[in-house]
């Protein structure tokens, strides 16, 4: 599977339905839901939005044979009710090669080593942070790795508290080494590839998130701050900044 061409897509957000998020303004993130009102993402699979991501993604010809091919994979969570958030995916469960996109897990085990009280929290590890995911720094990145250790933001990734990554049901997210030349090398076991990631599993990370419901609503707002502000400019950020304000739009840039 190496050397293939691999694009994915994780939105989270508000669909662009003629909603100008700047003029209407956006709920505050982390959202607050009932018990009662909430469901895991993978309950949350809407027909209409189903249909409707079908359609765009026809009105792109050249995306066709990569799709059926398994090299292009998108997935959309609307979020415009934060009570009945709704989920479309193509392709969502193929794995592909994550580049830069399995730092997301160097994030969530960064905060769970500061709860957990095995990472010291400094303004240097916060820099560090914020330089991996803002900017895409892959010294940031190796860095903050170094600190934790490769093994254990796998074992964090596969924990039954988040499954980001599970073997079960096809791999996941997987952070398969350090973004420095000679650095420790950990392969996802599957494909065999450095680093992996679905569609899926990434649009789970947001949509958690979002909920505050990774390690703690604290925790998770601190995160999506770190998200927020995206500084690496391109396709996709220029046209969400349009309808959205930088600081309610969360990404992992690279």
């Amino acid at each position: 599977m190496k050397g293939f061409t691999a694009i994915i897509f994780a939105i989270l957000g508000v669909l662009a339905l003629g909603l100008n998020l700047a003029e209407a303004g956006t709920p505050p993130l982390p959202l607050g839901v009932s018990g009662p009102e909430w469901r895991p993402l993978s309950q949350r699979g809407d027909k209409r939005l189903q249909t409707r991501l079908d359609q765009a993604l026809k009105q792109q010809e050249s995306w066709q044979s990569l799709i059926k091919e398994g090299k292009m994979a998108v997935g959309l969570v609307d979020l415009s009710d934060p009570k009945v958030p709704r989920f479309a995916q193509v392709n969502g469960d193929t794995m592909m090669y994550g580049a830069s996109l399995p730092k997301l897990m160097v994030l969530l085990a960064a905060f769970q080593g500061f709860a957990d009280g095995t990472l010291k929290e400094t303004p240097q590890v916060h820099r560090d942070l914020i330089e991996m995911i803002r900017r895409s720094s892959n010294p940031a990145a190796s860095q903050v790795i170094g600190q934790i250790g490769l093994r254990k933001i796998e074992t964090l990734t596969s924990d039954r508290r988040y499954r980001f990554y599970d073997p079960q049901k096809g791999g996941g997210i997987w952070l398969g080494g350090t973004y420095s030349s000679g650095g420790e090398e950990n392969p996802e076991p599957i494909t065999g590839l450095s680093h992996t990631a679905t569609a899926y599993q990434l649009c789970r990370f947001y949509y958690l998130l979002a909920y505050g419901r990774l390690i703690s609503p604290a925790r998770s707002g601190q995160m999506l701050k770190i998200l927020a502000f995206p500084d690496l400019p391109g396709k996709f950020v220029s046209v969400l900044e349009t309808a959205v304000p930088p600081n309610h739009l969360y990404r992992k840039s690279g």
